[in-house]
């Protein structure tokens, strides 16, 4: 089941939630200054989450089963931008962070493990890539996908194939599991109205900075452009 891109007229049931989370978009016009909804909507999703876990922690003194992608240090990032950043550089299509949400959720169902600012951002950047690899029809390689996310090609990698093992590499999700997860991040609309926008910055375990290391995003426009005539399909 192809999940690229969704269009208006598909006929089921939780079409307005595709509209309405932005993920009609298509690659054409993603190169406009605005990003699709579900961005937002997912990165304040995954802050009450993390905050909510580390809460959780912190009372019950709870101790966190480290995973690979548990880093020493939170990085300065804040989840919203890290996400703008992956479809920026990454050209995937919207519709997989829905699923990158989803695979980390199921990842998440192992006991004693929780997603706290140590591990979220690896754990968005190497779902997202998943997700593109296993829905778009082209997706680049994880050398680039390593530099888009501020880590190692080696630690994109190891990363990437913790999570397929860990998902047993069962990636399909049926259109009503996708709906209802679409439902929830739609959900947090009315929490955005009512509480103040977010403000804690949850920052990948990476000495990079990428909201300040300009050579990084100028690495990544190089590669795009040098890759703008191909359809890379492949994994280093």
């Amino acid at each position: 089941m192809g999940m690229g891109t969704f269009t208006t007229d598909e006929s089921d049931k939780h079409e307005e939630s595709y509209l309405s989370l932005g993920l009609t978009v298509s690659q054409s016009k993603k190169n406009n200054t605005e990003y699709p909804k579900v961005l937002l909507l997912l990165a304040a999703y995954l802050d009450r989450s993390v905050q909510k876990n580390e809460d959780l922690l912190d009372s019950n003194k709870i101790k966190d089963s480290s995973t690979i992608f548990h880093g020493h240090r939170a990085p300065d990032l804040s989840i919203k931008l890290y996400a703008e950043r992956i479809f920026k550089y990454s050209e995937c299509s919207p519709s997989c962070f829905v699923l990158a949400l989803i695979y980390m959720e199921r990842y998440l169902q192992q006991p004693h493990v929780y997603m706290t600012s140590l591990s979220v951002h690896r754990l968005l950047i190497t779902s997202v890539v998943v997700a593109a690899k296993f829905t778009d029809d082209a997706f680049f390689n994880n050398a680039f996908y390593a530099r888009v996310g501020g880590i190692s090609t080696v630690e994109m990698n190891r990363l990437e194939l913790d999570l397929l093992f860990n998902l047993d590499f069962r990636l399909k999700v049926d259109l009503e599991t996708f709906g209802s997860y679409c439902l929830q991040l739609e959900k947090e609309t009315m929490v955005l109205v009512i509480d103040r926008p977010i403000q804690q910055v949850h920052g990948v375990n990476s000495a990079k900075d990428l909201s300040r290391n300009s050579s990084i995003d100028e690495s990544c426009k190089s590669e795009l452009m040098r890759y703008s005539s191909q359809a890379l399909q492949g994994c280093s």
